[in-house]
C-alpha cells in the first residue's frame, strides 16, 4: 500500500510531492494518443516488457502514459495491496445500506466494488435496532487467500442475514456464494488460517447451545465444510469475536473494550484449544490483527483503543511492545494488516488510520472513507484488475 497523499488522504506529517502526470487525461479519447498507442518498451516484445517492467514500482509506471498504466492493472504485473472495507451508510444519513469500496493506492482514490449476486432470500442486512441502542449490528468479514469473505450479519427480524458466506475476487472483480455452514450465525468467533476459515460459537436465529458450542472448518480453495471439535464452553458467543491467526494458532478475547476478558487459542492442527497467556491477555485492549514480515517472521499487533497506543506482541516474555501512539487511533474498532502496514478503523468509522510499522519511525497516515459513508471492516488484499477508467 502506498501512502500517496489526495482527497481522500490526509497524511500526519508533510505531504509527498504531487507525481507529474505525463498519460492522456481525457480516457474517452485516449486510444487516439501517440503515447496510449505504443508498445510498452518500444523495440522488445511485450513479455520481454512485462518482466522489465514488473520490477518498477506501480506509482511510477502509472504516470508515464496510458499503457503502462493499463499494464499494472493486468493480470501480467504483480498485483499491489490495497485497502478493502465493508461500509454503511453514516449514522447521520440512516439506513441499513452496507457498500463494499476498495481504496487504491496508487490513484488515491475508492472504486466501488461491483454489486454483489442476487440470493434466496435477498441479502437486505440490518445495522440498527431498537433493542441494541448503544451499538450496531455487526458485519463479520475476513481476508482469505487473497479474497474477501462477507461471513455473518443480522437481516430484519433479527435472523442470520447470510445462509451461505459471500466470497469476492479482486483477480476476476466477481463474486460468488460459498457452501451452506452447518449452523448460519449472526455473530460468531471466526478468523482465518491456512486458506481455511473458523467459525466458532455465536448466534443464529435465537440462542442455541449446540450452535454456541460449534466449531466449523471451511476449506475455501474446495469449498469443504467440517464439524470440528465443540467448545468447552459458550462464553465466544456474547458478540463478534475476530480470531488472530498467528503462528499456526487462532488467538481471541471473549468480548471488545476495555473490559475483563476470558482470552482462547485454538490449535487448528490438534484441534485442541488452549488458555492464552497472562501477558497476552491482559495486554489486549482493542482490535488486533498479524501479518508476515521479512524472513518468515510473524508479527501481531493490538491497538490500545483507549489510549491510542499500537503495540505488538513478544511471544518470548509474553509482554507487549509499544510501537507508536498517535491520537487517531483513539476509538479503534477494527483492524487488519498485511505488506508492512497496520489498518485501523477509529473515530466511529469516520476515518481509516495506515500506520507503516516498517518505517522508523513509525509512520502514519490517515484515508478518509467515500462521502456519507462510516467504515465497518477493513482488510488488506491485492488490487483489483482492470480499474484504469
Amino acid at each position: 500500500m502506498s501512502d500517496s497523499s489526495s482527497s481522500a488522504t490526509t497524511p500526519t506529517t508533510n505531504p509527498a510531492p504531487k507525481r507529474l502526470k505525463v498519460f492522456c487525461s481525457d480516457l474517452s479519447r485516449c486510444h487516439r494518443c501517440w503515447r496510449c498507442t505504443q508498445p510498452l518498451l518500444p523495440g522488445l516484445p511485450d513479455h520481454i516488457a512485462h518482466l522489465c517492467l514488473s520490477r518498477l514500482h506501480p506509482s511510477i509506471l502509472f504516470s508515464v502514459s496510458c499503457s503502462w498504466r493499463e499494464f499494472i492493472y493486468s493480470s501480467a504485473f504483480p498485483p499491489y495491496l490495497s485497502i478493502y472495507t465493508v461500509l454503511s451508510s453514516s449514522i447521520d444519513s440512516g439506513g441499513d445500506a452496507v457498500h463494499f469500496f476498495s481504496f487504491d493506492p496508487i490513484q488515491s482514490r475508492w472504486l466501488q466494488l461491483p454489486p454483489p449476486p442476487p440470493s434466496d432470500p435477498s441479502l437486505r442486512v440490518l445495522l440498527t435496532h431498537p433493542s441494541f441502542l448503544s451499538r450496531r449490528l455487526p458485519v463479520q468479514s475476513l481476508a482469505v487467500a487473497g479474497q474477501l469473505v462477507v461471513l455473518a450479519a443480522t437481516a430484519h427480524g433479527l435472523v442470520p442475514a447470510l445462509h451461505r458466506p459471500l466470497i469476492f475476487d479482486p483477480m476476476s472483480r466477481t463474486w460468488r456464494f460459498g457452501p451452506r455452514l452447518l449452523a448460519p450465525r449472526r455473530w460468531c468467533a471466526a478468523g482465518t488460517l491456512g486458506g481455511a476459515v473458523y467459525v466458532a460459537g455465536g448466534m443464529g436465529g435465537s440462542y442455541s447451545l449446540e450452535v454456541a458450542k460449534t466449531v466449523e472448518r471451511w476449506e475455501v480453495r474446495n469449498d469443504v465444510v467440517e464439524r470440528m471439535g465443540g467448545l468447552r464452553h459458550v462464553r465466544m458467543s456474547r458478540e463478534a469475536i475476530e480470531a488472530v491467526g498467528w503462528r499456526g494458532k487462532l488467538w481471541m478475547v471473549n468480548v471488545k473494550g476495555v473490559a475483563t476478558k476470558e482470552g482462547a487459542v485454538y490449535d487448528v492442527v490438534s484441534d485442541v484449544w488452549e488458555e492464552m497467556p497472562e501477558g497476552m491477555l491482559g495486554g489486549w485492549r482493542g482490535p488486533a490483527a498479524a501479518m508476515a514480515m521479512a524472513e518468515g517472521a510473524e508479527e501481531m499487533y493490538v491497538v490500545d483503543e483507549s489510549k491510542g497506543i499500537l503495540r505488538k506482541y513478544d511471544g518470548e516474555c509474553d509482554a507487549w511492545e509499544e510501537v507508536v501512539e498517535a491520537e487517531v487511533l483513539r476509538g479503534a474498532e477494527h483492524m487488519a494488516a498485511g505488506g508492512g502496514r497496520v489498518v485501523v478503523v477509529s473515530g466511529g468509522g469516520g476515518r481509516i488510520v495506515v500506520v507503516d510499522v516498517v518505517a522508523s519511525p513509525p509512520r502514519i497516515w490517515v484515508v478518509e472513507p467515500p462521502e456519507g459513508l462510516d467504515a465497518v471492516t477493513v482488510h488488506v488484499l491485492p488490487r483489483m484488475s482492470g480499474c484504469t477508467d
